[in-house]
């Protein structure tokens, strides 16, 4: 049986998780607060509760809901005015889809997805787009891979994820799919135990490594 990969959005595909931090800090800065880099990665991009988690410590006079909904405006003019691809995405899309079906599985809006994709060409490289939109319980649940896999009409289990943090990771875990995980600035002390391997960059991620996931007797 054939296998398929399934892409993250941001920090895998796109360099995005400044932009996000950005606009955070910007929000913020109003009420006196100051997030860390080390603070946003560890709560925003591992554990998916950054909003809930300013909110509690800082004392914010507003929800979470709220502070994502000041973030986001700011963000999207961001992403329109100054996002770049992750290095080696073309050649890494390039490269594995000439063997694999790719899908893109994302907490991201549909809005911003097709906004990338048209940005960059990058849809030609994807045989499934799964937004935030096409499923409910967002990463960590397994909902956005399990989505994918169905659309690559493959099971989970034959199903390869790369991703950049803790709660992807976890995502692909749970949905029992294999994972890459490709750590950058932001998720370097992420726990990646979970994942089937861990490499410094795209350019290790090749038709022969995929192969071995699921043969390690054939490891290159």
């Amino acid at each position: 049986m054939s296998a398929g990969i399934i892409f993250d959005l941001d920090g895998v595909i796109i360099d995005s998780e400044g932009l996000q931090y950005r606009s955070y800090c910007r929000v913020l800065e109003p009420y006196g607060v100051r997030i860390s880099r080390a603070e946003y990665g560890r709560e925003w991009i591992a554990a998916g509760r950054g909003p809930e988690y300013a909110v509690k410590t800082y004392k914010l006079p507003l929800d979470a809901g709220a502070l994502r909904a000041l973030k986001n405006p700011v963000y999207h003019e961001l992403l329109r005015a100054e996002v770049t691809l992750m290095p080696g995405v073309v050649e890494a899309l390039g490269r594995l889809s000439a063997g694999f079906p790719l899908a893109l599985a994302t907490n991201s809006s549909a809005l911003d997805v097709s906004f990338v994709m048209d940005r960059f060409d990058l849809r030609r490289f994807f045989a499934a787009i799964v937004t935030r939109e096409d499923y409910r319980g967002a990463k960590p649940e397994p909902d956005a891979f399990l989505a994918a896999a169905a659309c690559l009409q493959l099971p989970p289990a034959r199903c390869v994820v790369i991703e950049d943090a803790y709660k992807g990771v976890v995502a692909a875990h749970r949905a029992g799919c294999k994972c890459i995980a490709v750590p950058h600035d932001f998720t370097l002390e992420n726990d990646f135990s979970l994942a089937t391997l861990v490499v410094a960059s795209l350019a290790a991620v090749t038709g022969d490594v995929i192969e071995a996931l699921f043969n390690p007797g054939d490891a290159p």
